[in-house]
């Protein structure tokens, strides 16, 4: 594998590492539903809030949700909403739904 084939792997991998986590899955579909400050979003998951902002860290340093401070409070909303797509496909696959998936994905996407 060729160097540049490596990081678009590892920056896939970065990516997959993010969601990787039942409490970072749970904050991507919460902000999948409209942008929340953190606040809010401590409140939906029940830690404390410096676990919810470490969380929010990790999925903005992969570039899946991002920030934005007004006054004293920080608003989240995804950056890239195409990973709920993702995570459908995941829970179909998690559900043993893969072959049925397949088969109804249209033409141009089937490998």
């Amino acid at each position: 594998m060729d160097r540049t084939t490596f990081d678009q792997h590892r920056r896939h991998a970065r990516v997959f590492k993010a969601l990787g986590h039942a409490t970072r899955l749970f904050l991507v579909r919460e902000l999948g539903r409209g942008e929340r400050c953190v606040q809010d979003l401590q409140r939906l998951v029940g830690a404390d809030i410096s676990t919810v902002s470490k969380h929010l860290a990790v999925l903005r340093e992969a570039g899946v949700v991002r920030d934005e401070r007004r006054g004293n409070q920080v608003f989240y909303s995804l950056a890239a909403p195409c990973v709920l797509d993702f995570m459908d496909c995941v829970e179909g696959v998690a559900a043993g739904n893969a072959p049925q998936m397949i088969q109804d994905r249209p033409p141009e996407r089937r490998a």
